[in-house]
C-alpha cells in the first residue's frame, strides 16, 4: 500500500502575525501581544521576528520581556479577530481535501493521499502553494511539514521557519530526526527525556534503535508510543474537518485581580470556576467522573492534584467540593493564590451516567434535588442573562470574579 501524504501547516507566529496585518508599523518595532497587565495577566502570548532577536519568550513575564528589550511595543491579544483568521485559513485548505483536522488555532494537519492527483502538484509542490496562497490571500505566512505520517508532518513545520518547506519522506527522515535531541521528539516532555538519558537514550536515533520492550517496560504505553513514532509508525487518521470532535474535558481558569488568602476565598474562587464548568457540561450532555485542579501562587509555582468520583455528575456543588476537597488536602490556606484552575474530565454521555447513578440509591434522592434546582437555574440564565442568578459564590470587582 503507498504511503500517506500527510501535511502539517502551521502559522509563524500567528497572534503576532495577525496584528502586523491589522497595523503594518508594527512589522518595523520589536512587538510582542500580551495579556493585561491590570488584571495581572501580564505575560506574552506571542512576538514578532524584530522581538526574537531579543530572545523574548513566550509565557514569560512582561517586565522580563521588556528588561531585554526596553522599546519592545505589546498590544493586547484580540482573540475574536484570531478565530476569524483561523477560520479563513482553513478554508483554502479545504480546497484542497475535506480530510482537515486543526489541532490548535494556528495549525493544521490535512490528509491529500486521495486528492494530490487532481491539482498535478507533487507533496511539495502543495505545500509551496498552500504557503502562497495564505502569505497572499491572509497576509500572514506558514510552515508546512510533508510526510507519510502527523508525528512526521509536526516535526516537519518546526523544523525550519518562517515560511518554509520541510518534507520528512522514508528516504530523509533519518537522516534529519536520528541526531536530534529525543526532546525534539512530539510527546517526549523533560521529564521523559531524563528518564531515557537514564537509560542512555539521548537522541532519537538511539531510541529507534533501542529494544521495544526495554523502552515499554519502563515508560508503560507513553514508552511505546514514542518509540513507534520514532520509528514513523504512528498511523493516526487525520479526521474530516465536518466531522464532529468528541469533548474530552471541559475546564476554566482564572487569574485573579489580587492573591486570593484563606479558604473563604478560595472556595469562591473555585466555586465560579465549578458554576462554568457545570453549565458547559450540561450544554455538551456530559458528565465528569474526575475533577482536577490546578493552583498558582504569585512565584508561578504549580500544584495539580485530581481524583475521581464515585459518580459521573454535571452538577456545580458535587464540582466545587469535589475542588474543595483537593484544596484541603494539597494547599496551605495561608499561602496566596494567583491562579486557580477547575478541570472535568473522564466525560461520559449524560444517558451513561444516569444508568449508573441507578447503583447508588442513597445519594440519588439529593442528586436528583440538586440537578433540578441546577437545571432551573440554567433555564432563567438562557431567559435573562448568564449573570441572573448565582449558586454558591459571590462577585467580587476586586479579585476579578464576576
Amino acid at each position: 500500500m503507498p504511503d500517506r501524504v500527510i501535511l502539517h501547516c502551521d502559522c509563524n507566529s500567528f497572534f503576532a502575525s495577525v496584528e502586523e496585518k491589522l497595523c503594518p508599523a508594527l512589522k518595523k518595532v520589536p512587538m510582542a501581544v500580551a495579556g493585561d497587565p491590570e488584571n495581572r495577566h501580564g505575560i506574552i502570548l506571542a512576538k514578532n521576528q524584530l522581538a526574537k532577536q531579543y530572545d523574548i519568550r513566550t509565557a514569560e513575564p512582561i517586565w522580563q520581556a521588556m528588561s531585554k528589550c526596553p522599546e519592545l511595543v505589546c498590544v493586547p491579544p484580540h482573540h475574536g479577530l484570531y478565530g476569524e483568521f483561523c477560520k479563513r485559513i482553513n478554508e483554502i485548505y479545504i480546497d484542497y481535501s475535506d480530510l482537515v483536522e486543526p489541532a490548535s488555532i494556528d495549525e493544521s494537519y490535512l490528509d491529500v493521499t486521495n486528492s494530490l492527483h487532481l491539482f498535478g502538484l507533487t507533496p511539495e509542490g502543495l505545500a509551496d502553494e498552500l504557503r502562497r496562497r495564505v502569505r497572499e490571500e491572509i497576509g500572514v505566512t506558514i510552515s508546512v511539514g510533508v510526510s507519510f505520517c502527523k508525528t512526521f508532518a509536526k516535526f516537519g513545520s518546526d523544523y525550519k521557519k518562517p515560511d518554509a518547506t520541510t518534507v520528512l519522506s522514508r528516504e530523509t527522515y533519518k537522516d534529519i530526526m536520528y541526531p536530534l535531541p529525543v526532546s525534539e521528539l512530539l510527546m517526549a516532555g523533560r521529564k521523559t527525556a531524563d528518564k531515557l538519558h537514564s537509560f542512555g537514550i539521548g537522541t532519537i536515533g538511539q531510541l529507534a534503535q533501542a529494544d521495544k520492550e526495554l523502552v515499554t517496560k519502563y515508560l508503560g504505553k507513553a514508552g511505546l508510543a514514542l518509540w513507534e513514532s520514532a520509528n514513523g509508525m504512528e498511523n493516526d487518521p487525520v479526521r474530516s474537518f465536518y466531522e464532529q470532535r468528541e469533548v474530552k474535558s471541559v475546564g476554566n481558569s482564572m487569574t485573579f485581580r489580587r492573591d486570593l488568602l484563606g479558604e473563604n476565598e478560595i472556595k469562591n474562587g473555585i466555586a465560579a470556576l465549578a458554576d462554568s464548568v457545570a453549565g458547559r457540561l450540561k450544554a455538551e450532555k456530559k458528565k465528569c467522573t474526575v475533577v482536577q485542579i490546578g493552583i498558582k501562587d504569585p512565584q508561578f509555582n504549580t500544584l495539580q492534584r485530581q481524583k475521581t468520583l464515585a459518580v459521573p455528575t454535571d452538577l456545580q456543588k458535587t464540582i466545587t467540593e469535589s475542588a474543595m476537597e483537593l484544596v484541603r488536602a494539597n494547599w496551605n490556606f495561608y499561602k496566596p493564590v494567583r491562579l486557580l484552575s477547575v478541570t472535568a474530565a473522564g466525560l461520559v454521555n449524560e444517558n451513561e451516567a444516569c444508568i449508573q447513578l441507578g447503583l447508588f440509591d442513597a445519594a440519588s434522592g439529593s442528586t436528583e434535588k440538586q440537578g433540578s434546582i441546577e437545571n432551573a437555574m440554567e433555564d432563567i440564565r438562557k431567559k435573562f442573562g448568564s449573570s441572573a442568578i448565582r449558586f454558591g459564590y459571590f462577585r467580587n470587582d476586586e479579585t476579578g470574579i464576576k
